[in-house]
């Protein structure tokens, strides 16, 4: 039997390809009867859906995913991995690799290519922690997502508490009722002051 298995990293990644709906349907296309998915980060071993596919998996069944990346980003985690599943005599296929078949030549490419995914991964964390060390100089950096209201936006859907629920306000401004909790805790901090 075929099962797939579909990874994010969050729920909102939607680049290249790497949606959670969009691997869903290739692993479909290849043939896989049963797919589990989760939005759970690959650098962690202990992940709940792979873990439940893991232990379904028996002699002769074949773990599809459509990149090596979405089935392990540790060479170490993957080769572990991918060598109990062939002493358990399952297949592993990845959509973009092939066959990964379990021979001296089958295991070097999948080594090789593991060590290019978590090559790849740890360049992304460098280049994310030195644009963020760079931005941190900025005398008007903040941490986290940038606001999508400006002050005077979160000023006026404050006012508008007065009078209304959150959900309502929330209705109102699109302003979201975790955003206006804690523009009114920061604005009854000012006032005490």
């Amino acid at each position: 039997m075929k099962y797939g298995f579909a990874r994010v990293s969050t729920k909102g990644q939607a680049t290249s390809g790497n949606s959670l709906e969009d691997q869903v349907e290739k692993l479909k296309d290849a043939g896989c009867e049963v797919v589990y998915q989760e939005a759970f980060t690959g650098t962690k071993r202990n992940r709940p859906q792979f873990n439940a596919v893991l232990s379904k998996l028996k002699n002769g069944d074949t773990l599809v995913v459509t990149k090596l990346d979405r089935f392990a980003r540790s060479t170490v985690d993957g080769i572990q991995t991918i060598q109990e599943l062939f002493d358990k005599g399952v297949k592993v296929h990845i959509l973009n690799m092939g066959l990964v078949e379990d021979t001296p030549t089958g295991r070097l490419i999948f080594n090789i290519m593991s060590s290019f995914a978590e090559f790849e991964r740890d360049m992304i964390v460098e280049r994310t922690q030195e644009g963020k060390s760079i931005a941190k100089q900025q005398s008007d950096f903040r941490e986290g997502r940038p606001n999508k209201f400006n002050k005077k936006q979160i000023e006026h859907a404050l006012v508008l508490l007065n009078n209304n629920s959150y959900k309502q306000v929330e209705q109102l401004t699109g302003i979201s009722k975790s955003t206006l909790i804690r523009a009114k805790r920061k604005q009854e901090t000012k006032a005490l002051k």
